[in-house]
């Protein structure tokens, strides 16, 4: 009954937990719906054209996760003055965020632009046929060449969306993505396969009809911004200014910055891990880009329950309620823990279903069925790594996200993976699986920082003394 109590809510606790948790949960699940319905489209045209393309949203992560990372370590803030009643702090967070998304954005522009075709040729080191690797870098620059006109509307989207959602509205976000992400089912078949009488533009298509559907995106969350001033009071005069004052603006960057550098480093240590399983051929390319898409399907619950988190256990922190802040995270991360237990079993069971989809050879469709495998076991693990991370982020110890996290995945992850590609002859769901079972390190390490409370703290309390 004790241990029912300390990890199982009343009705109350999971209303409120879903009514934070849903409109995410639904947003992120037609978001990776349609991405797999555009990877199963893509995947149409073949096995160099459907990794081209994932060599390129490689890279794309990377400009996803830096922006998260900046935005989400100021969105810190935003929580708890949503906390607190602090309009003016919410303001002051706002146009932290626009002018470090920003620079963010431009400097990602910038690097891909000049240096896309040496980064995706990192992906093409491998004995595969030299006529495909060389028509899957044709591919990945014809992409990348219409993708990179997406990042401004991605960038200020965010900005907007991640204000609302520390702020408690996560339905507008989500009506939004849906839109969007409608908009780029429709345009993927019209465009990618030539429909209505346009020509057949394949993997450009893909990528022309990915940035229509962020400008709508964006365009929506701006529009409803506008028109909501009057029922949402912090949204009056975010633009009469973009000066934040210099101890604010101090704060923030000291706090933002680790998780900027945090979520910078992981998603190039995603990119470095990928790299090394890319070097047991083409076909592992291909078959990963088919799991990783799966995987996003059914990883949807947990990654709600760490945007919850960050909502719901940020703002009883700002209002100063530890020891409820401490209650209900633990309930959160259970039950993060124990709906993936339940999606991980049926994810396993569909395991050879999904690869059927792509017309891609035998071999592909063997390695992404044991990669899916390796993720439905390891479902659980991320979920109490999601919700730990989420969980200390709330409450600022950023620095210790940093080391969590990124640091991890650098010095162990990364360097494992790459001992097991090139020094042994492991098959790469193998390799794969191994280095998963390291991350059981990261979660022992991650029980003792939750149980130690080392998270619980009030970072707003004195800005406006």
């Amino acid at each position: 009954m004790n241990f029912c109590k300390k990890y199982i809510g009343d009705g109350a606790f999971y209303k409120k937990l879903l009514i934070v948790a849903l409109p995410i949960m639904i947003q992120n699940g037609l978001t990776n719906f349609v991405s797999f319905l555009d990877n199963i489209m893509v995947g149409q045209l073949g096995t160099p054209e459907m990794s081209g393309v994932a060599i390129v949203n490689q890279l794309i992560f990377v400009f996803y996760l830096f922006m998260f990372g900046g935005i989400s370590g100021v969105g810190i803030f935003t929580a708890q003055y949503f906390g607190s009643k602090d309009d003016e702090g919410i303001r002051h967070t706002f146009r932290f965020k626009i002018l470090m998304g920003f620079v963010i954005a431009l400097g990602i522009f910038l690097v891909l632009f000049f240096e896309g075709e040496k980064l995706i040729g990192l992906y093409l080191k491998s004995s595969s046929d030299p006529g495909q690797l060389k028509a899957t870098l044709g591919y990945g620059m014809e992409y990348l060449s219409i993708i990179l006109f997406m990042l401004p509307a991605v960038y200020i989207g965010m900005v907007y969306s991640s204000t609302l959602r520390e702020c408690g509205e996560t339905v507008v976000p989500m009506i939004s993505g849906v839109i969007a992400v409608l908009t780029n089912l429709v345009l993927d078949y019209v465009l990618i396969f030539g429909k209505l009488g346009l020509p057949v533009l394949g993997v450009s298509g893909a990528a022309v009809a990915t940035v229509i559907s962020r400008y709508i995106e964006m365009s929506i969350v701006l529009i409803w911004a506008n028109k909501n001033k009057d029922t949402h009071t912090y949204l009056k005069g975010l633009f009469r200014t973009l000066h934040v004052p210099g101890n604010l603006a101090g704060k923030y960057f000291i706090t933002a910055l680790p998780l900027l550098i945090n979520e910078g480093l992981w998603s190039i240590g995603v990119a470095m891990l990928n790299q090394a399983y890319s070097l047991r051929g083409l076909e592992t390319v291909a078959g990963q880009n088919i799991s990783s898409t799966i995987n996003n399907l059914f990883n949807i619950a947990f990654i709600a329950m760490g945007d919850a988190v960050a909502i719901i256990i940020g703002q009883h922190l700002g209002a100063g309620e530890m020891e409820k802040a401490k209650d209900e995270d633990r309930k959160i991360i259970a039950f993060a823990v124990f709906i993936s237990v339940v999606i991980g079993v049926v994810m396993f069971g569909c395991s050879g279903l999904f690869p059927r989809l792509y017309k891609v050879e035998p071999a592909v469709r063997l390695i992404a069925t044991h990669f899916i495998m390796v993720q439905a076991f390891a479902l659980p693990k991320d979920a109490f790594l999601h919700t730990s991370y989420f969980t200390i982020r709330a409450g600022g110890r950023t620095i210790i996200t940093f080391l969590f996290d990124s640091v991890f995945m650098i010095l162990v992850s990364v360097p494992f993976a790459n001992i097991l590609v090139r020094y042994t002859s492991l098959g790469s769901a193998t390799v794969f699986a191994l280095v998963h079972a390291a991350d059981l390190i990261k979660c022992i390490v991650g029980f003792v920082l939750i149980k130690k409370g080392v998270w619980m703290q009030n970072i707003v309390h004195d800005d406006r003394e």
